[in-house]
């Protein structure tokens, strides 16, 4: 089967969405499909393109045998409500022309959202090419952006959830990444098949060399100290204020502790200034690293922190990073209640902890630097459940089996 995946993020940039769609095409395309990536040229989440692809505005390549299709789109680094509009509205529409006259002929869209209003675009070119398309929704939108306070205006909210509903409704099947996103998608769309196909991990990725971890703590220079990570996005749902509070609570009482982030996004640099003003010298921060080096820093860390704000919008979130913390046999701090609490004392990876409470928090981290024992004990357990229960291999299988077995694409095709 030809299929097209429309996505706005895609490595080179790095992202929990972009590894595992990069990772999905990989597996799709071995089972026999031939896949084409329609995307952005990169510029996540710095808001700037990539040097190796300014002043284009097009551009073919092949990645790891994917066919990338890169069409321009507005970058901004000022993360104004407006500026990110138009960077969404940009690509959906230069996704359009590039899916009419460059991406050829195609048995099925499927199309990656956030953000929203690419599904308009994952229509448009369906319909062009006589295919069905699956829409995969890894965060509710408008809902998500409400809770934030990014969405306040009445009309620009009711028409969002309008374009919402007519997205649902007219898909040929549609996927999310959590329980709470199917649930509230199965409550108001009856007629169109909605499945769980949650993040995963590869297994592979994780078998690392002997001495690969003592080789990173020696790059890295974090000595003997018991050190507590932070990978991913810096932005602002992730609340890492509270981290960094934590670590101001122990700078004296547990200096043998380090806390260090690694990473990149809109809240960084007010991150960096927070420490530097509290004088946090158990804080260090760290540029973001290429996918396939991640397992080699999750190597080097003692303890995985996954944080998210006090939100009710959060208790149905599973982040990628949870899942890759315990493939990398880390235990973890979690401060996220509901799905990914549930899923963490199923697993017996980790502590749960309040969110936004630094004191809890520094109880947690205190209590792990004490007892390595409990660390390893937990690491352990929490491998192994993602590894049974939460394989990219089955994820893919999963998905695959949501394709349609016939389409009609070659005869309805126009372009």
């Amino acid at each position: 089967m030809r299929i097209l995946l429309l996505t706005q993020y895609f490595p080179p940039e790095t992202g929990a969405a972009q590894q595992r769609l990069e990772d999905l095409a990989k597996r799709l395309s071995s089972f026999g499909h031939e896949v084409t990536v329609l995307t952005s040229l990169p510029n996540y989440p710095k808001g700037q393109i990539f040097e190796e692809y300014r002043g284009r505005m097009f551009i073919q390549e092949r990645r790891n045998g994917i066919r990338i299709l890169r069409t321009w789109a507005y970058a901004s680094r000022r993360r104004s409500f407006l500026r990110r509009l138009l960077n969404y509205f940009s690509f959906a529409f230069c996704a359009i022309w590039a899916g009419i006259f460059r991406a050829g002929k195609q048995d099925l869209v499927v199309v990656e959202s956030p953000p929203l209003f690419l599904g308009i675009s994952g229509l448009v070119l369906a319909r062009w090419r006589g295919a069905p398309m699956i829409f995969n929704v890894s965060d509710l939108w408008p809902q998500s952006a409400v809770a934030m306070g990014i969405l306040r205006n009445p009309v620009i909210i009711r028409a969002a959830q309008t374009l919402e509903g007519y997205i649902y409704r007219n898909s040929y099947a549609i996927t999310g990444q959590t329980q709470g996103i199917v649930c509230d998608i199965r409550g108001r769309i009856s007629k169109i098949p909605v499945e769980l196909i949650t993040n995963g991990v590869d297994p592979d990725r994780f078998v690392l060399p002997a001495g690969k971890r003592e080789e990173m703590r020696a790059r890295l220079t974090f000595g003997q100290l018991c050190v507590v990570g932070y990978t991913g996005l810096h932005g602002l749902a992730q609340g890492l204020d509270t981290v960094l509070e934590a670590a101001e609570l122990m700078q004296v009482s547990n200096p043998e502790i380090l806390f260090v982030f690694f990473g990149d996004g809109p809240d960084k640099s007010r991150l960096q200034a927070f420490a530097e003003r509290r004088k946090l010298n158990n804080v260090r921060f760290f540029p973001p690293y290429p996918a396939d080096a991640m397992p080699s820093v999750f190597s080097a860390l003692d303890v995985a922190v996954v944080p998210l704000k006090n939100l009710s919008l959060f208790q149905g979130a599973l982040p990628s990073k949870l899942f890759e913390s315990m493939a990398a046999k880390l235990p973890v701090v979690l401060t996220i209640d509901g799905e990914a609490r549930q899923l963490l004392e199923r697993a017996g990876g980790g502590i749960y902890v309040e969110a936004e409470n630094p004191v809890a928090l520094a109880g947690a981290f205190s209590k792990l630097a004490a007892d390595s024992s409990l660390r390893r004990d937990l690491g352990e357990s929490g491998s192994r459940y993602v590894f049974a229960y939460h394989d990219r291999n089955e994820m893919a299988q999963r998905f695959a089996a949501l394709l349609p077995r016939e389409t009609k694409a070659s005869a309805f095709s126009v372009g």
